[in-house]
C-alpha cells in the first residue's frame, strides 16, 4: 500500500515540479528587454504600449595622467634673463600748500611756490631678450625715471638707458652693457591656446624673484582702458605690484608675453592678470630699435559705437559703422571733409563695425597712405579720400 502512494506522489510531482520551472523561465524572459538589461522592479507596466529607455552609455575610463610633474626646468631656462629693475627720479613738491593761493605768496613777497625735492623710488621687472643687453619691460616701469638700475639673478647690477618706449602699447627698450648677458627664447603667441599652463616670473612687491603659475584665461582681450592698443593675454597666474615687465612664459620656458596690468579691486591679485604678447612686443621692439619710437597711422577721428538706438535717432536703417564723435581740428580727417557726427561704414573698402578696427586699422598704415572712407551723412553716402599722418604723442591735440 505505501509503495502504490508513493509512485502515486512521485507521478504527481514531476509535472508540478516541471510547471514551476518553466513559469521561473518565462518570468525571467519578460523581466529582460531585448538588448539583455533587467527591467526595474519599479518600472510601470503599459498594456497599450511598449516603452523602451536608451541606456547610459558606459563611462570612459579616465585618460592617463600626462604632463611634468615639476616646472623646474622651464623656469631654469627663462629666469636668468628676467631682471630686477629699480627706478628713482627726483620730484619736487611745496613746501606748504597754503604758498599754491597767490594771495598768500602776494602777503609773503613771494614770487613762486616755494619747494623741496626728495627722491622718489619705484621697482618693476624686465627681460632681455638679446645677449647685446637689450632688456624688454613696461613704459610705466621707468617713466620720467632719472636712474633706472637693473638687477640680475646672478647678482650682477648695472644701470640701464632707456632706447625708446612706447606709451600707446605700454612698453620700453632699455639697453644694459654687461658681459655674458643671458636672454630668454621667443614663442610666437598666436600658436597659444586657452587653457595651456604658464609661468609669471617677476619681482613682486620688491620680495625677489618669483615665479607663479597658471593657465591661458582668454587671449585678444581689448577696450579695458589699459592701453591704447590692446590685444591682451589674460591669465591667472598670480601677477602682482612690482612684477609688471616680467616674463610670461610656457611650460618650455620660452617667453609668449611680458605682464602688464591686473584686474583687482583691492590692488592685489585676484586671478586675473593681463599680458602683452610677443606679437606685440616684437614689432614694437623692432620698430624703436629701428626708429627710436614706433610709427603709427593717424587721421585723428574720435570714434564711437554706432549702438542701434543711435542709428535709429540718425535715420539709419541698421547699425552699421562707427559714429564720428569728435575731430582733431586741422587733422587728416578733418581736412579729408569729415563731420563730427557722420558714420564711416568703410575703411579702405573694408567695413568696419566697431571703434577698435577703425584706429587698429588706421595704425597699421604708414604716414603718406591715401585712404578712401565711405560715410553715412543725413541719409546719404559719401565717400572721401583722406592722406594718413603720424600718430602724434599721447595727450597731444585738442579734439574739435
Amino acid at each position: 500500500m505505501s509503495s502504490r502512494v508513493a509512485s502515486a506522489l512521485r507521478f504527481l510531482a514531476w509535472p508540478a515540479i516541471g510547471g514551476t520551472v518553466a513559469g521561473a523561465l518565462v518570468i525571467a524572459v519578460l523581466s529582460y528587454r531585448d538588448d539583455g538589461d533587467p527591467v526595474p522592479a519599479t518600472a510601470a507596466v503599459d498594456s497599450t504600449a511598449t516603452v523602451v529607455m536608451q541606456p547610459a552609455p558606459p563611462a570612459p575610463a579616465p585618460p592617463p595622467l600626462s604632463g611634468p610633474v615639476s616646472y623646474a626646468d622651464a623656469v631654469e631656462r627663462a629666469a636668468p634673463a628676467v631682471v630686477n629693475i629699480y627706478t628713482s627720479k627726483t620730484v619736487e613738491t611745496p613746501i606748504n600748500p597754503l604758498f599754491a593761493d597767490p594771495r598768500i605768496r602776494q602777503y609773503f613777497g613771494i614770487d613762486r611756490v616755494p619747494t623741496r625735492k626728495r627722491m622718489e623710488s619705484s621697482l618693476g621687472s624686465g627681460v632681455i631678450i638679446s645677449a647685446q643687453g637689450y632688456v624688454l619691460t613696461n613704459h610705466h616701469v621707468v617713466a620720467d625715471a632719472d636712474e633706472i638700475v637693473i638687477a640680475l639673478r646672478d647678482g650682477r647690477e648695472a644701470r640701464a638707458t632707456v632706447v625708446g618706449s612706447d606709451p600707446d602699447t605700454d612698453l620700453a627698450v632699455l639697453r644694459v652693457q654687461l658681459p655674458s648677458m643671458p636672454e630668454i627664447a621667443f614663442r610666437d603667441s598666436s600658436t597659444l591656446r586657452i587653457g595651456d599652463v604658464v609661468l609669471a616670473i617677476g619681482n613682486p612687491f620688491g620680495v625677489g624673484q618669483t615665479v607663479t603659475i597658471g593657465i591661458v584665461s582668454a587671449m585678444g582681450r581689448s577696450e579695458l582702458g589699459i592701453n591704447t592698443f590692446e590685444d591682451f593675454i589674460q591669465t591667472d597666474a598670480a601677477i602682482n605690484p612690482g612684477n609688471s615687465g616680467g616674463a610670461l612664459v610656457d611650460a618650455r620656458g620660452e617667453l609668449v608675453g611680458v605682464n602688464s596690468a591686473i584686474f583687482s579691486k583691492s590692488g592685489g591679485y585676484q586671478g586675473i592678470g593681463f599680458a602683452i604678447p610677443t606679437r606685440i612686443v616684437r614689432q614694437v621692439f623692432d620698430e624703436i630699435l629701428k626708429n627710436g619710437r614706433v610709427i603709427r597711422g593717424w587721421l585723428g577721428v574720435e570714434p564711437q559705437a554706432l549702438t542701434p538706438e543711435l542709428a535709429h535717432a540718425l535715420g539709419m536703417p541698421e547699425a552699421r559703422g562707427v559714429v564720428v564723435s569728435g575731430l582733431v581740428r586741422n587733422g587728416p580727417a578733418h581736412v579729408a571733409g569729415l563731420l563730427p557726427g557722420d558714420v564711416v561704414s568703410e575703411l579702405g573698402g573694408k567695413a568696419i563695425s566697431s571703434p577698435r578696427e577703425i584706429i587698429d586699422g588706421v595704425a597699421a598704415l604708414k604716414p603718406g597712405t591715401r585712404i578712401r572712407l565711405t560715410v553715412m551723412r543725413a541719409g546719404k553716402a559719401l565717400t572721401m579720400d583722406a592722406v594718413v599722418a603720424e600718430r602724434p604723442a599721447q595727450g597731444a591735440p585738442t579734439r574739435e
